[in-house]
């Protein structure tokens, strides 16, 4: 699965394409020093629900707030859910 990175000013996506249309997204927001950034929400596909790709795409928001030295506050309920049962992701949270 090819998990893609979009930014745009302060809003950020990781998400999936098919047929050119987004299958499935996590959508991010940054404070004003982008130091800090939210976890809005997490959208997956029912084709592809039950699959664990909205988990993936938790863990692609980590492995990017890690490598960008960012923390991650997660408002998403999936994404908070992610965090409370994964000790090893809470390096990331603001």
């Amino acid at each position: 699965m090819d998990f893609r990175h979009l930014q745009h000013g302060r809003r950020h996506a990781f998400f999936v394409e098919r047929d050119g249309k987004r299958v499935a997204e996590q959508t991010l927001s940054a404070d004003a020093d982008g130091k800090v950034v939210i976890i809005d929400h997490t959208e997956v596909d029912d084709s592809l629900r039950g699959q664990g790709i909205a988990r993936l795409l938790t863990l692609n928001t980590v492995e990017w707030a890690r490598a960008s030295g960012v923390k991650l506050v997660p408002v998403c309920p999936f994404a908070k859910a992610v965090f409370d049962r994964d000790p090893s992701l809470r390096d990331v949270l603001a």
